[in-house]
């Protein structure tokens, strides 16, 4: 019988099946969240189920902000992907801080008051009326024109941000980075009118 070749094992190193089984790459798992963007942007706006949009709106109840933050958190704020993200910790934000927000939101009425009107928000704004609202805005994704919802998004942001602003001892940084927010939102929304939002 002939001898057969020895062959020599494959050498093994540190991490090597760490890169086999977590090597996604970052631009398919990007395109996957784009897609999941588009997804339920297109795909649910418009419908009439209410079931939808409770779905949508408790997204990330069900998955946990910090999933939702995993898939979407990268993306630019110019695309759906990144809308959904501002949208969800916006509202993330009013559902762990009713007071705190429901106090800036006060605020900045009178400093903001258009925006206060495309807000939305029933008058006086307590704790309870602004997650009211920033739940019916997210379920707007669903059952109305999403250049809509994040009007009304950006608004409530614009107002509150006046509200962080108008307060003693504001922090510029916090200031900055909520009207930054309505800013983005707002440059989205007209993206969105113009048919060039993705």
């Amino acid at each position: 019988m002939p001898e057969r070749p020895h062959h020599k094992p494959m050498p093994r190193w540190s991490g090597f099946f760490d890169e086999v089984e977590g090597g996604a790459d970052p631009a398919v798992v990007r395109e996957a969240a784009d897609r999941a963007a588009a997804v339920l942007v297109r795909g649910a706006g418009g419908t009439a189920d209410p079931a939808v949009a409770e779905r949508l709106l408790h997204l990330a109840d069900t998955e946990g902000i910090e999933t939702i933050a995993e898939v979407w958190a990268g993306a630019p704020a110019d695309s759906l992907a990144g809308c959904l993200w501002r949208l969800f910790l916006l509202r993330s934000w009013v559902h762990r801080e009713p007071v705190r927000a429901a106090r800036e939101y006060d605020a900045g009425r009178r400093h903001a008051e258009v925006a206060e009107v495309v807000a939305g928000v029933a008058d006086p704004p307590g704790p309870d009326e602004l997650r009211a609202m920033v739940d019916a805005v997210l379920r707007g994704i669903a059952g109305s024109e999403f250049a809509d919802v994040l009007l009304r998004a950006s608004a409530f942001a614009r107002v509150v941000a006046a509200g962080r602003a108008a307060m003693t001892e504001p922090s510029h940084d916090d200031v900055r980075r909520v009207l930054g927010l309505a800013e983005q939102l707002e440059a989205a929304a007209h993206l969105e009118l113009a048919g060039r939002l993705s």
